[in-house]
């Protein structure tokens, strides 16, 4: 290993465990004199003077004292709103942040003014958010809301990235490991380093300067969070078994002692494939973060991530059956790593030393980390693991000697508001609602019983001191936390989020499955053996690997959503799969696009030739009209309009097609890309979504926004298969990629380039994602199917 790096390390982290351990021992002091309590029993007197009230006897009746569950996200919002708390909600929340995530101190007028900027920033977009709420994501939760900031502040290219970057991510969490929550603290440390990001700006910053801070940002928040779901939680999971985390764990660490990612080994067994995409990712993030790095902050930053792994490792190598564990055992690492995950990073950002900060965060860490302790010990205990309050639950009647954790808590807080922060009062009301809040929330979340039971054995020390803290955790208001509200709704989000994508792509399968069986041209007995020869022409074509997106679209719009019968719009699957496949016949002749494979196998007129595919399509459009025509079960002036409808719309596709034809070798315009694209591809979105609606007979103004989102939702998926035609993998694809150059067609990447064809798709994205907000149902499948379009890989 490179020694220099290794003798920096260890000496980073002796200094840093002497710090600790100077730190403990007056902490240890506090609880062993008591002197905590009395220093916060006047706190709280103080503090209770803005949390308890005598309510007035007509308040009873009053809405403002129906105070809705904070899970139910915009009803809350709104409660807040309407009963005027929303303003102090926010004063301390955001106070909070400031102190926990930027490190902050309150008493400063510079940090109150950027304070008051961003509770009105905030105000402001909770408001817009809450508005526009009907049956969707809060605009800052959603891909598309995200984009929009990304669009306000010029990091389009760094937001398309990492949209990427986190779905890959979803994708291969294993198992065994919570996966909601560990995107959950991934998004959570992105947002972080955003955060101290933007703080150290100023309005002196140019609009250039921003822009290129807030990519390097985002990218170096991604790569250095990546570090909790695949390093942290992967660690702490059963998804290794004990030879792995060896391998594992031995890999980090070489890593942090060389300044260079080793090769990953060999690895078998089912974690063969995501431990390869693991490490691939690592690395990339691991060499992301040295590049966008300033030279001098390297060895900080290799510092910091040393004594934050190495901590983290003493603490994993804890077993809960091992009795003899000092309090310095216990309590040192949880001060190391709870200080430096917070000290890591300013310096991966490079900001410049701040030593305030840095003894703000040393000595603030382990007050969240015995928070989160506290809150985790049944789930820690089932699992074995060590913490604080699982050693001392099982030893406290053999160890007398063991600190009483909840205690050390208390001596922190005191420590913290006292010491650390100099008896400021805005800081005092902030930490102290923030410890009544977790004791809230851990009451609701434990029961009654199972709470008295468990504050019978952390509080029985001080029964005065306690008696005061139950009081304040029963009757005390207005100290919940924006944090805790969006941690909340971002785990419901990403739960949602995965059960609809599981019900969007059942969906899919079973309803292609059903249409693959509805889509065979039978032949009759006595048909002349030409007209067997066109049929067999067309069952190929048909029988492809096709997605079906179309009929698919339709029938979760005719059966979900207008409860029309499955089997009564059959034959309209049928004519939209046959007027496509028509489509697709016509663009790969020669003629046209010259295609030899299409859907995984050779084209039809490779198969037989040329004249034989235009009488195909040819065939398949009559034979669509014809089932449009044996809609039985639906009103004949209703089955007139429809296909009336589909005819123009025909009609309208031939039309971008010789538009596309007429093209070749020029230059369009955005402009006419756009209305060439809409002709060939949104056309068919359009009527996949329109002809159902017809049938069920809905509003002319629905229609209206089904019409934009296939306009959009229609160019987005132009725009993909452009992207996959230059970058594709043909193997995926079922097709030949580069076929758009070798043709010399106009398309989104040739007019664009790469990057601006990517965000031209998300803008589109963006488009058909804000029409169907106005539409009188909340349409689930529509927003996943948004959401495949851009990401698909075929």
């Amino acid at each position: 290993m490179n020694e220099l790096y290794t003798e920096r390390a260890d000496a980073g982290y002796q200094r840093a465990k002497r710090k600790a351990e100077e730190y403990f021992t007056s902490l240890y002091k506090q609880v062993t004199e008591k002197t905590y309590v009395s220093a916060l029993t006047e706190d709280f007197h103080l503090w209770k003077r803005n949390h308890i009230h005598r309510p007035a006897w007509l308040s009873l009746f009053s809405r403002k004292n129906n105070k809705p569950d904070s899970k139910d996200y915009h009803r809350y919002i709104s409660w807040l709103n309407y009963t005027g708390k929303l303003d102090d909600y926010l004063e301390r929340s955001v106070s909070y942040i400031y102190m926990r995530d930027l490190g902050k101190a309150l008493d400063s007028a510079h940090t109150q003014t950027r304070i008051q900027r961003v509770i009105d920033d905030v105000k402001k977009l909770l408001l817009r958010s809450n508005d526009a709420s009907r049956g969707f994501q809060p605009d800052f939760i959603s891909l598309s809301g995200m984009y929009r900031w990304a669009q306000k502040e010029g990091v389009e290219s760094a937001a398309i990235w990492v949209i990427h970057k986190l779905n890959q991510v979803a994708i291969h969490i294993p198992k065994e490991m919570n996966a909601e929550h560990a995107q959950r603290k991934l998004i959570k440390i992105m947002i972080g380093v955003i955060m101290h990001a933007i703080e150290e700006m100023d309005e002196d910053t140019t609009a250039i300067e921003r822009a290129r801070r807030l990519d390097a940002a985002i990218r170096l928040g991604y790569s250095y969070g990546l570090t909790y779901p695949f390093i942290d939680d992967l660690l702490d999971s059963g998804a290794l078994d004990a030879e792995e985390k060896k391998q594992y764990t031995s890999l980090i660490r070489r890593a942090l002692l060389t300044g260079t990612v080793p090769e990953p080994g060999e690895w078998s067994g089912s974690n063969s494939e995501t431990m390869q995409y693991i490490h691939s990712e690592l690395s990339e993030a691991f060499e992301c973060i040295k590049a966008y790095q300033e030279p001098e902050m390297q060895q900080t930053f290799f510092e910091l991530s040393y004594m934050f792994f190495h901590s983290q490792e003493l603490d994993r190598d804890k077993e809960l059956s091992h009795a003899d564990y000092t309090n310095e055992e216990l309590y040192i690492p949880v001060i190391l790593k709870s200080a430096a995950s917070r000290l890591i990073v300013r310096s991966v950002i490079s900001a410049p030393e701040d030593e305030g900060f840095d003894q703000r965060s040393f000595y603030y860490g382990i007050y969240n980390q015995l928070a989160d302790d506290f809150a985790d010990m049944f789930e820690d205990m089932r699992e074995g693991a060590v913490t604080p309050y699982t050693y001392y639950l099982k030893y406290r009647d053999s160890r007398p000697d063991l600190i009483n954790p909840f205690e050390l808590y208390w001596a922190v807080i005191s420590n913290l508001i006292h010491n650390v922060y100099h008896n400021d009062a805005k800081t005092r009301e902030v930490i102290l609602d923030r410890a009544i809040n977790g004791l809230k929330r851990c009451k609701a979340r434990l029961g009654l019983a199972k709470y008295t039971e468990i504050m019978g054995i952390f509080a029985s020390g001080n029964p005065a001191f306690y008696r005061l803290v139950e009081q304040m955790v029963t009757k005390a208001e207005d100290v919940d936390f924006l944090d805790k509200l969006l941690r909340d709704q971002m785990v419901n989000v990403l739960i949602n989020d995965r059960k609809e994508k599981e019900y969007f792509a059942e969906t899919v399968n079973n309803v292609r499955e059903q249409i693959n069986n509805l889509m065979r041209i039978t032949k009759t007995s006595g048909m002349a053996p030409i007209q067997e020869s066109l049929i067999d022409a067309a069952n190929y074509s048909l029988e492809g690997d096709g997605k079906r997106l179309r009929p698919i679209l339709a029938w979760v719009m005719g059966v979900n959503e207008y409860g029309l019968s499955a089997s009564a719009i059959e034959p309209l699957l049928r004519s939209l799969e046959y007027m496509h496949t028509a489509s697709l016949i016509f663009d790969d002749l020669p003629t046209q696009d010259n295609a030899s494979s299409r859907r995984g196998r050779p084209t039809l007129h490779q198969v037989h030739n040329s004249a034989t595919a235009e009488l195909t399509g040819l065939f398949l459009i009559q034979k669509a009209i014809q089932e449009q025509a044996s809609l039985q079960k639906f009103d004949p002036e209703t089955v007139l309009e429809l296909i009336r409808y589909s005819s123009q719309k025909a009609g309208e596709m031939c039309m971008g097609q010789e538009m596309d034809l007429h093209s070749r070798g020029k230059a369009l315009t955005l402009e006419q890309l756009n209305r060439m694209c809409f002709y060939k591809t949104g056309i068919a979105f359009e009527a996949s979504l329109v002809m159902p609606a017809i049938l069920a007979q809905v509003k002319e103004t629905e229609i209206e926004i089904l019409k934009k989102y296939a306009y959009h939702a229609g160019i987005a998926f132009q725009i993909r298969d452009d992207l996959l035609d230059f970058e594709g993998d043909t193997n995926l694809l079922g097709k030949p990629v580069g076929k758009d150059a070798q043709n010399n067609n106009s398309t989104f990447v040739s007019i664009l380039g790469v990057e601006g064809a990517k965000q031209e798709m998300w803008e589109h994205y963006c488009l058909a994602m804000e029409s169907l907000q106005k539409m009188p149902r909340s349409p689930v499948f529509l927003r996943h199917l948004l959401t495949y379009i851009v990401s698909r890989n075929s």
